[in-house]
């Protein structure tokens, strides 16, 4: 290990206020110290994966993270490989369309008990909306009828849910507001799950890729799909959904997004979480739908999903002992260092969530903001 490594880091982490251990008083316990060389040649991959092996711990992690993000200290390293790397796979393929199914295959065809032990009753893999909710079940029903009353959903509409996860939102929607729907998702355990749990509702989900798709539906939604789609394909996803409705309908894209324009996801959410996902921008959005749609509205609530985050972590924490049973130490840290740092990118506001609602030509008198 370098000393100039060592040193380098150890000043970063005190610009963010961070005190490193060992030691009654440190925010941050390095065990192996061969974790600073690993952090400036692997960058925020190195930084994920040590955690992982044991390298270091802190507690509550979330917090630790936090200061790291707030501070922007990975703005002060030197750009590492993993992140060349990733730069030049996203400019070079087209890894969205080339594996399609890559991201159910590694994250959503998951045990459907891990989901089952950290997610709400309905299976609601999005950030829930607390604005009046105090437990995780309210909040994201809350979500789902905020989304319902944003489309202004009427018995007897045809609703298509483009990635449309365990199906909770269309039995939401069938339930409450009698509607039908028709829901796609690349992951068949999910396709499985929502199928067997919709019957006797007039929903269906499908296994099939969302540019597969054809018919006409009075309203789209699509929540939580679009950070899988990249920033080569923005324009085409557009292009289908407005393919896909009626004159007169409304699309809401509900999903997180960054406030700088990239073309890349972080090396290791995208090794061990999300293979080849990466967030949209205001900017990127806004071109892509640009002579397709009208904004009708645009809000964010990304602080909300810190809370949401923490939620699923307590829930999968509570549901270890049982879930140790197929999954070892490695995935436990992995896990909890997901649902850490992205609470933390959140609180920072370095990251969103947006709920847009979109219309083909513009809806007639104007659109009324429902919250």
């Amino acid at each position: 290990m370098s000393l100039a490594a060592k040193r380098f880091v150890l000043d970063q982490i005190a610009r963010a206020g961070i005190v490193a251990g060992p030691g009654p008083d440190a925010d941050v316990t390095i065990h192996d110290e061969r974790l600073f060389g690993r952090l400036l040649r692997d960058g925020t991959l190195g930084l994920g994966e040590s955690y992982m092996d044991g390298w270091w711990d802190a507690e509550p992690l979330d917090a630790l993270l936090f200061k790291l993000a707030a501070a922007r200290v990975q703005d002060a390293f030197p750009r590492d490989l993993p992140l060349i790397a990733s730069t030049l796979k996203a400019r070079l393929l087209n890894m969205q369309r080339l594996r399609v199914r890559e991201v159910a295959e590694k994250h959503y065809d998951l045990d459907n008990d891990l989901y089952a032990a950290m997610l709400d009753r309905r299976m609601i893999y999005s950030c829930a909306y607390w604005a009046q909710a105090d437990t995780l079940e309210a909040a994201q029903d809350a979500k789902l009828d905020l989304i319902c009353r944003k489309l202004g959903l009427k018995p007897g509409m045809a609703v298509l849910d483009i990635g449309s996860g365990w199906g909770g939102f269309l039995h939401f929607a069938a339930e409450h507001y009698g509607v039908s729907g028709l829901g796609v998702t690349v992951s068949q355990e999910q396709a499985d799950y929502a199928n067997a749990h919709g019957q006797g509702l007039p929903v269906e989900t499908r296994l099939m890729d969302y540019m597969a798709l054809e018919g006409q539906f009075d309203r789209i939604v699509s929540i939580g799909m679009f950070e899988h789609v990249g920033y080569k394909n923005y324009r085409a996803y557009f292009d289908k959904a407005r393919s896909l409705l009626k004159p007169d309908g409304l699309f809401l894209l509900h999903t997180i997004g960054g406030n700088i324009s990239t073309t890349h996801g972080d090396p290791w959410a995208e090794k061990y979480i999300f293979p080849n996902g990466m967030l949209p921008s205001i900017a990127q959005i806004g071109q892509a739908v640009e002579g397709l749609f009208v904004m009708e509205d645009w809000h964010n609530f990304g602080a909300d999903y810190d809370r949401t985050l923490l939620a699923w972590r307590d829930r999968f924490d509570a549901a270890w002992p049982e879930l140790s049973q197929r999954y070892d130490e490695r995935f436990r840290r992995m896990w909890r260092y997901y649902l850490s740092v992205f609470a933390a990118l959140f609180r920072a506001r370095q990251i969103n969530l947006w709920q847009i609602v979109l219309s083909p030509e513009g809806v007639a008198g104007g659109y009324h903001r429902v919250s």
